[in-house]
């Protein structure tokens, strides 16, 4: 079994799910008393999330580089970055590692090419859903991206920050946010991206008949079926 290095924090409450759901996977593959065998570096969130907010994306990707040559050194064979709005750095991260990492886009776009769906909507960040470094990602798989209007995107990217991150769970906003999936399928989304890492924490599927793909979930699973291969 290969070691995953973890790239978390971003935020705690989210990695602590990627931890639980990789080693989960490995049981139910492997039976008896099998564990992943992986290495969690975890940011603080707060430093980053400043970088984010200042548009300082290069001091974040030296950070998050620096985060990968020690799961390197430490032992990790790949990498997985447990978040989706930091692969924005991606390259910063790869540039400093001589192992593999495995992109939650390109894991997220094979998953939804398998139920052979054409036009996707992706909720997730602001920066997430509004910059190309995540969507281009996507659209290179053959897919067509929706995201929500200005006014959904605001209130979708303070639930995360204010909310998710936070470890609050609202009734409220769990509403909002089937509210928002309710209107990307009238516009013609065949499926959901759950493109926040955190969301998955509050929507489910059995919230809604609409195809989700919680990109957590996912992630973990490509990482795991890497994990073990030969």
């Amino acid at each position: 079994m290969k070691t995953i290095g973890m790239i978390g924090g971003m935020s705690w409450e989210s990695s602590a799910e990627y931890y639980r759901l990789v080693n989960e996977e490995v049981k139910n593959r492997l039976g008896r008393l099998h564990s992943s065998k992986s290495i969690l570096f975890s940011v603080d969130f707060e430093e980053i999330e400043q970088l984010q907010a200042s548009g300082d994306w290069h001091q974040a990707g030296k950070l998050l580089g620096q985060a990968a040559k020690s799961l390197e050194m430490a032992g990790a064979d790949f990498i997985i970055l447990c978040t989706n709005t930091m692969h924005k750095v991606i390259q910063d991260v790869e540039e400093n590692i001589s192992i593999p990492l495995v992109h939650i886009g390109d894991a997220t776009a094979a998953a939804i090419k398998e139920k052979q769906i054409q036009k996707i909507g992706l909720l997730g960040t602001r920066y997430t859903m509004e910059m190309d470094f995540y969507k281009s990602r996507l659209a290179a798989g053959g897919l067509e991206v929706l995201i929500p209007g200005e006014q959904e995107r605001t209130e979708i990217n303070r639930i995360i920050f204010e909310e998710l991150c936070m470890g609050t769970v609202s009734e409220t906003s769990r509403t909002f946010f089937l509210d928002v999936i309710q209107s990307m399928v009238a516009e013609g989304a065949e499926g959901i991206i759950l493109g926040c890492t955190e969301i998955g924490l509050l929507v489910q599927e059995g919230h809604t008949d609409i195809p989700l793909f919680d990109t957590t979930r996912i992630h973990v699973k490509v990482a795991v079926d890497y994990a073990l291969s030969n």
